[in-house]
Formats: structure tokens, sequence, C-alpha cells
């Protein structure tokens, strides 16, 4: 958060000092800091005390005096703790006062006996009315028991005096008890306090200037209502709460001239260090992940005001590196200095292992495993405890195949825009179906692509990030025996270059933007490959693609609307086509069926509602198209196979949560009729 130089709104340079209390509180997980603390309510407290001072004085003279002129009830008076003095007499010693009996005790007693007064006021401190009608109303106003013609014990004056103090208007109350020929004259004499004049505002470097000015626009002016005071004060740190801020008012004093100085305390931060945990004994231990690859995570640097807000973020995106089963901040003093140190302990998972698993290939629809992959594994999330990650990985189906070494630095070192490098190899082979699939001779083919590359990616605003990279691959097709063959049954290219392979080195960009990363809420994808004929041979096109996604809640129901398209000009492979059809395009109909072509538009609407539990129910329409560009992908394997190039299907399914992300099985019908079980894990795309 940005710094503001100090509010500072001065007309007097003097400055009278009170005694503040400093608090210390000891600091939990993501509590406050110490922080000296000094409130209006000590104000209030401070000329309570006062008081209660001139009332014990005036208790204590009474227990040490003898009067030498009789007055009735005497004793009493001289117990309520009142100056009692003759209108016509000076300030002199010369009145005298009659000694009280029983000392404390006696005292006491006088407390719960009553005196007779024929009179109120209300007066400054010199026993002359106030100038302002309006302060001497507020102090009236605040009188409870203390009336004309009544019968008072020294604990209900005592009690009137606390709520004059209370109104927050007034630094001092003093009662005075006059003897008069109409009878006794209470006199509560008052000072004020001094009208708003000027404001200074020391240590405040992240609260707004504009905040704390409108804070006090309302007073100046006015006499100083310390009620008022505390509303604002309260104000203020309600303004770091909100934010996460460690930050207060500590100090508040009135200074001469009408001057209020606020003491804000804000808790830099001193120092970060980060204190790994045993996975099993939460014991100090050593880590195996190098420091600064963590603290290099954090938004919280050193000199910042502590904010929890940003601490909890801190501690997401530390979890989001994969490599921590859990963290957490402790926020402790350093020392004496306001500021404040930061532990982070973290619990480090296992760094590598193996693993196994299995899938369903979408070009695969037909046999007695439609479909299934086996896959293995081997992955090491922090090599060299830098967070980098090393997958090894197999994947093994009815004739899907494909062996991937990924190696990837989610933060290159010494980058301030974290840029992530990933460096790929790649050796597959995936069913050639979705193009060139239904041969009459129930022949089958494949595509084999050997690709190495290298891809940067980094965010470059919120929610949006980008992606770009170099890629080669080289590609060419088999028959069912692994045999090269660069023609299909119907005579159809397989290659655009009339070899055994294509060799094409693209240069990709991709940018996206993710919402809130929930599955209904909005996305956008654009991608798009450029082909670079370095070598004469290499192929040389451009294809670009884009998909946009929009979530709408409304009631329990959640509305999704799904659009993509695409387009590609130049010299490309025939099976690099866009291929329409399928459980991710055009649900009723098989994968491709509907067409593939140099172009394509697929749109679809969902509207998905809760059943019971993790389980929901959904009804669908998609529809899809290639724009008539069907005949012009070399050889035009669509038309060959009488694919109709447009198509809608319809239907209804289920999703259930599962750790791998949703499991969809659903069942449509085509525009022929014709229905169909798809079956997904993931989100549709």
């Amino acid at each position: 958060m940005p710094k503001n130089d100090s509010v500072r709104f001065t007309s007097s340079s003097l400055r009278i000092p009170l005694s503040h209390h400093h608090h210390h509180h000891n600091n939990k997980h993501q509590q406050s800091p110490p922080l000296f603390q000094f409130t209006p309510q000590a104000l209030i407290s401070s000329a309570l005390a006062r008081s209660k001072s001139t009332i014990d004085h005036f208790l204590k003279t009474f227990n040490t005096h003898k009067r030498t002129r009789f007055l009735s009830k005497s004793s009493i008076l001289c117990s309520a703790s009142l100056a009692l003095t003759k209108h016509d007499e000076s300030a002199q010693s010369d009145a005298v006062v009659a000694q009280a009996k029983g000392g404390h005790s006696a005292a006491g007693r006088h407390e719960e006996e009553r005196v007779l007064i024929s009179e109120v006021f209300v007066r400054n401190k010199d026993g002359e009315e106030l100038e302002r009608k309006d302060l001497e109303n507020e102090a009236v106003a605040a009188l409870k028991a203390c009336r004309p013609n009544s019968a008072l014990t020294v604990r209900e004056v005592q009690e009137d005096v606390h709520r004059i103090i209370s109104s927050g208007y007034f630094s001092s109350c003093m009662p005075v008890a006059i003897d008069t020929r109409d009878g006794i004259r209470l006199v509560f004499q008052v000072e004020p306090n001094q009208e708003f004049q000027g404001l200074v505002c020391e240590g405040a470097n992240v609260l707004p200037a504009k905040f704390i000015e409108d804070s006090f626009r309302g007073g100046y002016g006015k006499v100083v209502n310390i009620r008022r005071l505390d509303e604002v004060i309260d104000s203020i740190n309600g303004w770091y709460m909100e934010r996460g801020l460690f930050g207060l008012v500590s100090g508040v004093e009135i200074l001469s001239g009408g001057i209020i100085r606020l003491q804000v305390s804000e808790a830099e931060v001193n120092n970060i260090s980060i204190r790994f945990l045993d996975r099993k004994t939460g014991e100090p231990t050593v880590g195996k992940t190098k420091p600064e690859t963590i603290l290099r995570q954090l938004t919280t640097k050193k000199g910042q005001v502590y904010s929890m807000l940003q601490g909890k973020r801190d501690v997401d995106t530390v979890l989001t590196m994969g490599i921590m089963e859990d963290v957490s901040i402790i926020p402790q003093p350093a020392g004496d200095t306001g500021k404040v140190d930061l532990t982070m302990n973290v619990v480090e998972r296992v760094s590598g292992g193996f693993s196994a698993g299995g899938g369903i290939s979408s070009g695969i629809t037909s046999g007695p495993l439609s479909g299934l992959i086996g896959s293995f594994a081997y992955s090491h999330r922090n090599v060299f405890g830098r967070n980098q990650k090393l997958n090894v990985s197999l994947e093994r189906g009815q004739i899907d195949s494909i062996f991937r070494i990924n190696y990837t630095d989610p933060w290159i070192e010494g980058d301030d825009k974290r840029t992530s490098r990933s460096i790929m190899i790649q050796n597959s082979r995936t069913p050639g179906t979705l193009v060139h699939g239904n041969q009459p001779d129930d022949s089958s083919l494949t595509i084999g692509r050997v690709t190495a590359g290298i891809e940067f990616s980094r965010p470059f605003r919120p929610k949006w990030s980008g992606t770009a990279g170099l890629i080669f691959q080289h590609a060419g097709a088999r028959d069912d025996k692994g045999n090269p063959i660069i023609k299909d049954f119907y005579s159809s290219p397989l290659t655009a270059s009339g070899n055994t392979h294509d060799d094409t080195l693209l240069a990709k960009f991709e940018c996206v933007y993710t919402g809130s990363g929930d599955p209904g809420s909005s996305m956008f994808v654009f991608n798009m490959e450029q082909g670079l004929p370095i070598l004469p041979e290499w192929l040389f096109f451009n294809r670009v693609n884009a998909r946009a996604r929009k979530g709408l809640e409304v009631g329990p129901a959640r509305f999704l609307l799904s659009i993509s398209g695409g387009h590609v000009v130049g010299n490309f492979s025939p099976h690099e086509a866009f291929v329409i059809g399928g459980t991710n395009s055009v649900r009723g109909y098989e994968e491709g069926a509907v067409g593939s072509g140099r172009s394509y538009a697929v749109g679809s609407g969902e509207i998905a509602f809760p059943l019971l539990g993790p389980v929901e129910g959904a009804v669908f329409a998609d529809y899809g198209t290639d724009l008539g560009s069907g005949p012009t992908v070399p050889g035009d394997p669509a038309g060959a196979r009488l694919k109709p190039g447009s198509g809608y299907g319809y239907g209804f399914g289920m999703r259930v949560d599962s750790p791998l992300g949703p499991l969809r099985l659903e069942y449509a019908f085509n525009d022929k009729k014709a229905g169909r079980f798809h079956f997904g894990v993931g989100h549709r795309n």
C-alpha cells in the first residue's frame, strides 16, 4: 500500500504532554503486535481522577479542622466533601471547619445521609457564568440527582460529577456548596475543553490524508467533545482493521490553542524468516527448499505495514507452489521498536515419487477397451530445492501412446515478472480416426509425432496471463502394421509436403483470462501458431483459435454459455484440421463425426442445478459447423466420409465431484435423432 506524508494541520507549536499508559499485548497467530494505546477514555478518566482528588482533599480538610461558626448539618456537608463557604467571604483560609467523627467509617455513614440543597448552578472555575449557554445546558442536562430543593447524598453528587465529565465537553468539574440565606447552594464549577482549531497527526504513513481530514472536518471551531473524539479514533482504528493492517491510534493530546495531536502506531515488518517443521513431530528441522525460493513468493516485504489479509494471500501463494503441506505466519514483536518480526512455518511435502493411473481417450470410439488409457509417471516437484518440476510419464492405450519429459521452472531466477520456463520433449502416437477414420476396409491409421519445444509464461495483468514459445514437430502417418503411409483409403493425402512426414517449427502465442477460476466463471483463451519455414520443406501456415465461456447464477441454477472458433491459413497437415463433434464439441455425435475443416465454430448452452449433495443435474444443447471449409482441407477427408459439416445435439446428464475433477455422464441426441452416451472427466473445454 503506498505511503502518504503525515497529515499536519498546526497553529501552535506549544504542546502540553499528558501521561501515557502503555499496554502490551501478548502476540498470538495473526494477532496485533504490541502497540502503545491511549484513548479519549483516558482523558475522561483523568478528569474524573482530578475531581475525585479534589473531593478527597476537601474530605481530609474537614476531618482535620474544626469549625468556628455553627452551621446546621455541618458534619454532613463535611462528609460530603463539598467546599463550604459563605457567599460574601473571600477564598482565604479564615473559613473554619468542624471535625468529622469516626474517620473513614464515619465518612462512609455520612455518604448515606442527605443534605437539603436549595439551588443548583453550573459555573466556570472562577464561579462566574459560562460564556457559552450551550455548554451550560449540556452540563445541566447531564445532571440527574442534583436538582433544586432536593435532598442529596455524597454519592449522588459524585455520580453527577461523573456524568458532567462523561458528557465529553469538560476537562474538570468541582462541586462547591455555598451557605446562603435561602439555604445551601450547590455549584458545579466546570472547565470546558478548548475549541478545536487544528490537528497534528504523526506516524500515519499508510492512512490516507483525506480520510483523516474528513473525520475531523465537522469539528473545526467547536468545543472538543471527548466522546466524539473517541468515535473518530474508532473509525481510524476501524480503517486499519478492515484492511487487516497492524495499526491504531496510540496517543491523544489536546495542546494549547485547541490543537489535537494524534499519535498513530503502524507496525512495520522488521524481518521475515522461514522455519521448517517436521511432518510428523512438528519440531523445527532442516528443509530441502531454499528459503529465498519461498521468500520471493511473498508480497509482504520489509518496511511495509504488516497486513493480515496480505499475509493470508502469501500463505495461499506458497501453498500453490505444490511443495508444502502446511503454511502459517506467526507475527512477533521486534523488541521495543514497535515493529513486527514474521516467522513463516512451513511443512514440506514429499518431493518426488512414482504414480500410476488411468484415463479415457476421446480419439477411440470402438473396440472392447474403447478409449481406456493406463499411465505410469515419475515426478519431482522440488528439484534443487528451487521449486522446479521434473515429470517423466508414459501413457499407453489400445492405440494411443505418449512418452513425455517435461522440466518446468515456475519462476526464473532473477526475473521480477514471475516468468516461468518449460522445456518439453514428447513422442506420441494417436489415432487418426478423428479426421481420417471410417475407412471401408476397416483399416486404421495412427499419427506419430515427435515434439520438442520451450515455452515462457507470465502474468501480465490481474487474471490475465500469456505464453510464448518455439516448438518443433516431426509428424507422419502409419498404418495398423506400423508402416509409413502418405495417403488414406480414399487417396486423400496424409501429409502436406507429400513426404512420409511433415516438419514444422511453430512460434506460439497464447493469452488466457481466467476470471475467478471457478468452472462457472468467465474464461477467455486466444491461441495463435505460426509455422516458420526456416527450411524450404518446412510448413508455412498460420492458425488461430479462441474459446470463451460465461457463467451466470440464477437462484440455485447455473447457466453456462460457451463458444469457440478458429481458422487456418496456409499449407498445413490434413490431420491438423479442426475437428467437430464429440464429448467436448457437439454431443450426440461421435468424435469428429460432424466434420473437419480449416475453419470452425461451436456454441453450447447448459443449465446445471443441484440434485443431491455433490451430484448435479444438467440439460444442454450444442451446435457446430465447419463454416463450409471442409473441402478446402487437402484431400477433403470430411467430404470423402460424407460428414455433414454442421449439426446440433441436445440432452441431459449428471456431474459428480471427484478428486480428478467433475465426472460427467451425459446422454445426447443429434439432429438425426440418434442417441449416444458421453463420459468425461474434468470440465468441458
